[in-house]
């Protein structure tokens, strides 16, 4: 919406420009549908498999985008002073690079998480030495998962930048083009993030169920693969977030041009760089949240299973019957409960910040994209190779099953369970979240 915004903004055709996200999202629907048919299964190549899908559909809607682009961009004026728009072809250039991000993002965080590659098997190599070994290497591996995402994103936003003509609305339309690129392949991205929850309960159940040791030799590298894809798909997601963020903050400031208010977002401005300061917080803040909730709900649900082990005996031997009902409720409500704090997180602060200055919450703004960003990313990557490490030691690695580096690999599982799988994930909703509350309240703070 945004984008559709920005260009209704910056061009007199603004029909076309309202329309052309809306097509490039449609065109890349038939194109993750087709590329679904391009998943065949081949034996000890899963991964490749999925990926192919993925790949077939990227290339289709890179191919479809040239006739839309040239169709819906070719000469196109801008509103404010005239002259011609850059040519059509740098704006499906454009779509290219929101296509390129997303592949370059896909193989950054398939190498730090796949058993195949040195990060998962240095964490698995280090849970040999200990438990805090596997903790150290598994974190260091995580901030480690930072920098090529970030150097992606980088050029991705500069080169989107310079071919849309540059300066703070041109060149923020590009980049609007490159997101809208960037998230057209959501359709086949959810299909491989669900590939992950599916395989792990799989494995889940053949263990539950006692199935032979053969179920399991299919289900465990199907569960290796789903925490790759789940890793991948949410390092997708956070880079997206980043650029869609970037766009709903310019739309921001162009809101408070529009309202009259012409705010000083320098650096050089104290209450820019309390700004920044705030929406760091707020990052560590709701991570830090998010983990605690987890440690609690865990905590209650240990204390559940306990509480059944004393009060009914023959769980253990087979004549009675476990409370499920117990354990899911208490989770469930559980969830509920300890979530209420950090989502007010993203609404109460920004509001709060607002009514004491506007430049401070265009600070904040900016401080959540770039520090949520980060922590985001090392959270999934860093829980990723937690977890691959612990499968691939129960392959055979470093002792297998029952050895000392397969109960630190358990340790370290442990602990990327809610990285990877509640705090990271949940900071890029909480990125956006930010940016569309500070949206809707300039009527109220300007």
């Amino acid at each position: 919406v945004a984008v559709m915004l920005l260009g209704v903004l910056l061009f007199n055709q603004q029909s076309a420009v309202a329309l052309y996200p809306l097509v490039l999202g449609a065109v890349s629907i038939v194109a993750s549908i087709i590329g679904t048919f391009a998943v065949k299964s081949r034996a000890g190549n899963v991964e490749r498999a999925l990926y192919q899908g993925l790949i077939v559909s990227g290339a289709l809607a890179a191919l479809a985008f040239i006739p839309i682009t040239y169709w819906m961009m070719k000469g196109l004026t801008f509103s404010s002073g005239g002259g011609a728009a850059p040519h059509w072809w740098k704006y499906y250039l454009c779509a290219l690079i929101g296509i390129g991000v997303t592949a370059c993002l896909f193989v950054i965080t398939d190498y730090f998480t796949s058993t195949r590659f040195a990060p998962v098997r240095s964490t698995a190599r280090a849970s040999q030495t200990g438990h805090a070994t596997n903790i150290i290497q598994g974190l260091a591996q995580g901030y480690q998962s930072t920098a090529p995402p970030a150097i992606v994103i980088a050029l991705g936003i500069l080169g989107a930048w310079k071919l849309a003509g540059g300066g703070t609305t041109h060149g923020i339309y590009g980049i609007g083009v490159a997101v809208m690129a960037q998230l057209s392949l959501t359709g086949l991205i959810v299909a491989l993030d669900a590939f992950g929850p599916i395989t792990d309960n799989a494995g889940g159940i053949a263990e539950m169920a006692d199935l032979p040791e053969e179920v399991r030799d299919v289900t465990d590298p199907l569960d290796a693969v789903g925490n790759t894809t789940k890793a991948v798909t949410k390092g997708y997601a956070i880079g997206s977030a980043a650029l869609a963020a970037l766009v709903l903050f310019n739309a921001f400031d162009n809101e408070l041009v529009q309202s009259g208010k012409h705010p000083d977002f320098s650096i050089g401005n104290p209450a820019v760089l309390i700004g920044l300061l705030v929406g760091g917080l707020m990052v560590y803040l709701f991570a830090s949240l998010a983990m605690e909730a987890v440690g609690r709900a865990g905590g209650a649900v240990v204390e559940e299973v306990r509480r059944q082990f004393r009060e009914k005996p023959g769980i253990m031997e087979g004549t009675e019957r476990p409370e499920y009902g117990a354990a899911v409720g208490l989770v469930t409500r559980a969830a509920q409960r300890e979530m209420i704090l950090p989502s007010l997180i993203p609404i109460i602060i920004p509001f709060i910040v607002g009514l004491i200055s506007i430049e401070a919450l265009g600070g904040l703004l900016i401080g959540v994209i770039v520090v949520g960003l980060f922590v985001a990313i090392s959270m999934t990557s860093g829980g990723g190779a937690w977890d691959n490490a612990k499968k691939l030691i129960e392959d055979g690695a470093y002792g297998g099953k029952g050895s000392e580096a397969h109960a630190a690999a358990v340790t370290g599982d442990t602990v990327g369970d809610p990285y990877k799988d509640t705090a990271g994930p949940a900071i890029n909703p909480m990125i956006k979240v930010t940016n569309i509350v500070a949206l809707l309240i300039i009527p109220i703070i300007t």
